[in-house]
């Protein structure tokens, strides 16, 4: 499995094995080879696990004295904690080419040919043995366990059209390797590992320990070089049952993920996650609100802790907050996208299949998600605007009057109901300080205007009638 197109290859590699040789080539074990390049990215400052946030002082180090140790891995986590992303940069830390016997299925390397074929080859054509070569991305494999994954699929199984041609059950030739030995001399990944049947994981006995195939009762003496990493969940994979305990032991480390520990870890991950049209403006201020979203639906005592809420529950808020701006602009004819607070509670519906709540909270999923976004709302306003002078927008209520204003009511429309604002740039700047140079647009001033007049209603400066539809409110 490769997680991209490989880039081309470089002119001038050797072809041969005697090419190989001469070039000076040195063949290293793969826990060896990213032991080398680990500590040498370590030395240079260089990054190691690129687009991960908040692991620096917590899981990052654990993980490399895992690597440098040469151990196999397994990382435990909650859903959406970045194991998988964190196991797929692996694959950076390998050689970005290495050489192989061409034609082998599982890459042996051409100065120690391990499968019986790749034996008799070399002996047959010596230092003529054909070299091709894989870039590192070509050196990842992984398979997501399931309760119908079988030990053929992993392991390997005996090929019957081999066995038609009159070969033997005994001879290894007959074999049709899995997943795992065509890995070989790469980094393997086994997601969600308690899901695995027990017989394919007492298949991984061998693969872990002896590094040797056992397929249909006999075993291939083939000598597997390569990083066997799992993921599982904590409670899966403690629970009695769910795991071959021996399994467990055969594992060099266990390291344990979390979720983002502060929030400006969250808020990292939605901009470098979510798949926000690029038409489309999220401003900071909202952002924020998602992400401190995010952290009360993990902490509230009516969601179930033990599923955890994934990075992808705030990802898909994001998307889904910037979809509703781009909505509003397209019905309204051409305005510039602006998410606006008003865009938030879309989000809430679609968010729900996200979250696993306890008994208590039946039948008021939705209330509860609501609730919870106005309190990330408030506490965002207070952040960012809590010591802003607010004083001349709340004198334009004086007196009675009122701004309707709703996901359909563009930014040009809001901006002229509530009139001129004293100190909005003030108010700009403290809200989305990330705004590109020049004026801030309609947009932007719009956002920032009814986040403010959000906030002044949740800090009870301000009534808040919402219309019986739920699309439009009056402050």
């Amino acid at each position: 499995m490769t997680s991209a197109t490989p880039p081309k290859q470089p002119d001038g590699l050797p072809a041969t094995r005697e090419a190989l040789r001469d070039s000076g080539h040195l063949h290293r074990p793969v826990a060896a080879e990213i032991r080398e390049n680990l500590l040498h990215r370590m030395g240079a400052g260089l990054p190691r696990f690129p687009g991960l946030h908040g692991f620096d002082t917590t899981v990052l180090p654990r993980m490399e004295r895992a690597l440098i140790a040469g151990h196999d891995i397994v990382l435990l986590g909650e859903r959406g904690q970045g194991k998988s992303r964190l196991i797929r940069t692996l694959a950076g830390l390998l050689d970005e080419w290495s050489p192989a016997v061409a034609g082998c299925p599982v890459n042996d390397h051409p100065f120690a040919p391990a499968c019986p074929p790749c034996r008799e080859r070399a002996q047959r054509e010596g230092d003529g043995l054909p070299v091709l070569w894989r870039h590192r991305s070509e050196r990842y494999g992984e398979k997501l366990a399931t309760p119908d994954t079988g030990v053929g699929e992993l392991i390997g199984d005996v090929d019957p059209a081999r066995l038609a041609e009159g070969r033997s059950l005994g001879d290894p030739a007959t074999i049709h390797y899995g997943l795992v030995p065509r890995a070989n001399r790469g980094v393997f990944c086994v997601n969600e590992l308690p899901d695995l049947p027990a017989r394919a994981q007492v298949a991984l006995f061998n693969v872990l320990e002896e590094r040797d195939l056992q397929v249909r009762g006999y075993t291939l003496r083939l000598p597997l070089d390569l990083l066997l990493v799992a993921s599982a969940n904590p409670e899966d994979y403690t629970a009695r049952g769910r795991i071959v305990t021996p399994l467990k032991d055969r594992f060099g480390s266990q390291v344990r993920t979390h979720y983002p520990l502060g929030t400006a870890e969250e808020i990292a991950l939605i901009r470098q996650e979510a798949a926000l049209p690029e038409s489309t403006a999220v401003p900071a201020h909202l952002v924020e609100a998602l992400a401190r979203f995010t952290r009360l639906v993990r902490d509230s005592k009516r969601v179930d802790g033990r599923s955890g809420v994934s990075v992808r529950f705030s990802v898909a808020a994001a998307e889904t907050v910037a979809a509703s701006a781009l909505r509003r602009a397209a019905l309204a004819g051409g305005e510039v996208p602006v998410a606006r607070v008003c865009d938030l509670p879309a989000a809430v519906a679609p968010l729900l299949g996200k979250v696993e709540f306890e008994l208590e909270a039946e039948g008021r999923e939705e209330e509860v998600l609501h609730a919870l976004l106005r309190r990330a709302v408030a506490e965002t306003f207070r952040a960012r605007l809590g010591g802003a002078d607010l004083d001349p927008l709340l004198e334009r209520f004086s007196g009675g009057a009122t701004v309707e204003t709703g996901d359909l009511v563009t930014a040009a429309e809001l901006l002229r109901r509530v009139g001129t604002v004293p100190g909005l740039a003030a108010l700009i700047e403290s809200a989305a300080p990330e705004a590109e140079d020049g004026p801030p647009t309609p947009g932007l001033a719009a956002a920032v205007v009814e986040f403010a007049l959000e906030g002044l209603h949740l800090e009870r400066r301000l009534s808040k009638d919402t219309a019986p539809d739920g699309e439009s409110y009056r402050f």
